[in-house]
């Protein structure tokens, strides 16, 4: 059964028809998903699908396009929410330099102490990155201490990977490798070794070829899976087995 490590069931995409896919889930093959969140209210929600659905985990936390009001309130939500048993990460967390929505320092300050609260509470941690890889790498050196750290939609330079897998981090590979002509992301996961791998969708995001710019799912995550044991020529299954144990003893479900 395949684990999509990243999605986001309470987006208002799937209003239409959520309760109708989450039930095709299993039948296609996707045993685990982890639905993350985003704030406090999007964390909430995770936890409701989670409780509904057996097969759903989420994720407590702020994203940088959020953290223009985090306070110390909304950070203490988070702890809260993150108690609950179906919470298995902080997240998702990190820096965004592509949006506008919230200065700079800001996203920093609140990431160094989101990864705290991780320490804290003795959870790994999600990490969104987008055009701020230096400062991403920066915070993490100064501030992972171990614990466990999986960077979402890696599409980075295998340079980049190495540095990253150096740290201990887990690295996980959505729909964009399968677009054409990502040359880059193709040579970082041909050098990530499977050990380090996880897959995701980032649904309703970022959906793979064939069916780049429609909505995402977790029924199209095969097609990740696919585009790795092409490039690490492996058979699918080996590659979806050993993503599916990395990311289960990543986010330590049974």
């Amino acid at each position: 059964m395949i684990f999509d490590t990243h999605a986001h069931y309470y987006d208002k995409k799937f209003d239409a028809d959520r309760n109708e896919l989450l039930s095709k889930m299993k039948e296609n093959g996707v045993g685990y998903i982890m639905n993350a969140g985003c704030d406090v209210e999007t964390t909430k929600r995770c936890i409701a699908l989670a409780e509904r659905y057996d097969f759903l985990y989420a994720t407590a936390g702020i994203h940088p396009n959020h953290t223009f009001d985090m306070n110390d309130r909304s950070l203490d939500g988070i702890k809260m929410l993150a108690k609950h048993p179906c919470v298995k990460a902080i997240g998702e967390i990190g820096l965004d330099y592509f949006h506008k929505y919230t200065d700079r320092e800001v996203q920093k300050e609140a990431f160094a102490r989101q990864i705290a609260l991780a320490r804290e509470l003795h959870l790994p941690f999600v990490i969104h990155c987008r055009d701020a890889c230096k400062d991403v790498l920066d915070i993490l050196k100064s501030e992972y201490k171990g614990g466990g750290a999986l960077m979402h939609c890696f599409s980075e330079s295998k340079e980049t990977a190495k540095i990253l897998l150096d740290m201990g981090l887990t690295i996980a590979i959505g729909g964009t490798v399968t677009f054409k002509n990502n040359v880059r992301t193709v040579e970082a996961v041909r050098y990530i070794p499977m050990e380090s791998l996880v897959i995701e969708t980032d649904s309703p995001y970022l959906s793979p070829t064939p069916h780049r710019g429609e909505r995402n799912s977790s029924l199209y995550i095969h097609y990740v899976a696919e585009k790795i044991s092409e490039i690490k020529g492996l058979s699918v299954e080996e590659v979806i087995e050993t993503t599916t144990k990395n990311a289960k003893n990543f986010f330590g479900i049974e």
